[in-house]
């Protein structure tokens, strides 16, 4: 597929199919993910740890959900396979870790809906984790590192079907 037309398919999906996608294929995911460009090339500052425990996502799940004040809610969607991208405060540059998990977890979406697997971006979770030691404590993360985003992927029960339009729809000031 050619990048434009992935990026005109890709939706974010909020209704997963149960079964898991193949090693294989969630490996090229994850190498889309660590080719995302870096501030500084510093990619010792990032850590992905890939979430597919159906106990773990669903308690994931309902830590988010309360801290929406929705139990009833899936925040994850019901998606098999949760990645993680945390990461070590930069002293140098405040917020890059967030630039940066963004360009990442943007390059996974996009290799996922080259791969006709569907996907979205959560953030809500990472503040379950964030606040929950214990859930925390289970991620194993090296020292130094925390969870500041998180993508959902799997096989979406509706087909990625349609393109969007290639136009503006964000306002754009020129300053020439």
């Amino acid at each position: 597929m050619e990048t434009l037309k992935a990026i005109l398919k890709r939706r974010s999906t909020r209704a997963f199919k149960p079964e898991q996608i193949p090693d294989d294929v969630l490996d090229t995911i994850l190498c889309a993910g660590c080719a995302a460009p870096v501030g500084m090339r510093d990619y010792d500052s990032l850590h992905l740890t890939v979430l597919q425990n159906k106990e773990l996502l669903a308690e994931l799940s309902k830590a988010t959900a309360k801290v929406f004040g929705r139990p009833d809610m899936d925040p994850l969607y019901g998606a098999p396979t949760v990645v993680i991208v945390s990461s070590t405060k930069n002293t140098k540059i405040p917020g890059i870790e967030y630039c940066n998990a963004a360009c990442v977890i943007e390059n996974m979406l996009l290799a996922a809906t080259d791969l006709g697997l569907g996907s979205v971006y959560l953030m809500g979770c990472i503040g379950a984790l964030n606040n929950s030691p214990d859930l925390l404590k289970i991620l194993d993360l090296p020292e130094g590192y925390r969870p500041v985003s998180a993508v959902a992927l799997g096989y979406p029960v509706e087909p990625l079907t349609g393109e969007k339009e290639l136009k503006k729809t964000i306002a754009v000031s020129y300053l020439r």
